[in-house]
């Protein structure tokens, strides 16, 4: 399987849940609402030039700082498919997980991306390629029971599933 996006680059490390959505909408669990205001304290521009489907790539430590599903949910809903980082917070990344949303640890592709970068990720193969400058760039796969997760929607829809069986 493989997901086809264009990038939003934000190599700064360290970028924590506060930046991705700003406690002040933590109000609201609405993802349409949330979603509007994904990112806003980093780019006043990022809801707008994001299209569904396009990747968020980052530097290391991405989703620090508090716990809080709404940063998954803001991104998810603004139409990010996936995040592509250096390094996760280990709570951000199981957030995901546990939310359905695709998250890629890679080293190098806040280095090797740009923003408006055509990519292509390859999941199966553990490959992302940077379709503009026809480079290939590797990622730590998933493990089998996250991609379950991933594949079933999150956490919740995978023990449904189960359940009803």
């Amino acid at each position: 399987m493989s997901i086809h996006g264009f990038a939003h680059v934000y190599p700064r490390g360290h970028i924590n849940t506060d930046e991705i959505i700003p406690a002040r909408y933590l109000t609201s669990q609405d993802p349409a609402f949330l979603a509007k205001h994904a990112m806003e304290d980093i780019d006043t521009e990022f809801v707008k030039r994001v299209k569904p489907g396009d990747i968020l790539i980052a530097g290391t430590d991405f989703g620090c700082g508090s716990s809080r599903e709404h940063a998954v949910w803001a991104l998810k809903s603004a139409g990010i498919q996936a995040v592509v980082a250096a390094s996760f917070a280990r709570i951000f990344f199981r957030n995901a997980i546990n939310n359905g949303f695709l998250v890629l640890e890679s080293c190098e592709a806040a280095e090797g991306i740009e923003l408006g970068d055509e990519i292509e990720i390859d999941l199966a193969g553990g490959k992302i390629y940077n379709i503009n400058k026809n480079k290939e760039i590797k990622f730590i796969p998933l493990s089998d029971f996250a991609r379950q997760l991933i594949d079933s929607g999150g956490l919740l829809p995978l023990v449904k599933k189960k359940v009803e069986g």
